[in-house]
């Protein structure tokens, strides 16, 4: 094959590429845009869910979920979910470095890796992306996080992810969470009830809002601690002084 000839071809085939690249990017652009307006009708994990239990076999298996407004859900849940999963939520841009770098010295020193992925990164993950721990999906989640946090304001990020979330197996968004754990409303939620589902989140399908372990009680303990700390729903609304927490 002459030189020329091969160097055309490979010519032709990285701008292709690029062209496929590009056109994958606008189009993921695109959707982050509709859906800081329309509400998610599914998920990527709810579909991975839902695939898992028809290739195992589980008749039984019912996914419940239900969209639910910011406005329709008490104000102590998103305070609950900042408190126990990513406190400096208001004040970051998607990425928490210093819990980052903490994960990443404890695991230096053989303990066991802990999580440090942020609200917007958990938003972006179970909206877009797969469970699992490979580079190619830990880059994928950077990417649509950064694209959500230009795109969306904060409290959206936060209503995305109220509903979406899994609480339980098979039991999606706190509407769903709501009515299955406390036959109620999300907006009718008090604190210790919305301590509780933050409780679980990190583990939903091993632990349990409605029959809370010894270890889901101490949590719950701690979160409302939390709560009380940052100062209430206010932290959340700009009502409260700008108080990131160390």
């Amino acid at each position: 094959m002459p030189l020329m000839f091969r160097r055309s071809l490979l010519i032709r085939l990285l701008r292709s590429l690029g062209i496929l690249v590009l056109a994958w990017m606008a189009l993921s652009w695109l959707a982050v845009l509709v859906l800081r307006f329309v509400p998610p009708w599914t998920s990527a994990v709810m579909l991975e869910r839902r695939l898992g239990a028809w290739v195992h076999g589980e008749k039984d298996f019912r996914l419940q979920q239900h969209w639910v407004p910011w406005k329709q859900v008490s104000t102590w849940v998103p305070l609950a979910m900042v408190a126990g999963e990513d406190q400096k939520f208001p004040y970051h841009h998607g990425f928490d470095f210093d819990s980052i770098q903490n994960a990443l010295d404890a695991a230096d020193e053989g303990k066991r890796l802990r999580g440090a992925s942020t609200l917007s990164q958990q938003t972006a993950k179970n909206l877009f992306l797969w469970n699992g721990r490979s580079f190619v999906r830990k880059g994928l989640e950077a990417y649509f996080t950064v694209l959500i946090e230009l795109t969306w304001p904060k409290r959206r990020i936060l209503e995305v992810y109220m509903n979406i979330a899994e609480l339980g197996d098979g039991i999606y968004g706190v509407g769903a969470a709501s009515q299955v754990y406390f036959h109620t409303t999300p907006a009718r939620l008090d604190p210790a009830q919305a301590a509780r589902l933050a409780a679980v989140l990190p583990s939903p399908r091993r632990l349990h809002a409605d029959r809370p372990s010894a270890y889901v009680q101490r949590r719950t303990q701690w979160i409302e601690q939390q709560m009380e700390q940052l100062g209430g729903p206010g932290y959340l609304e700009g009502h409260a002084p700008p108080r990131p927490p160390h």
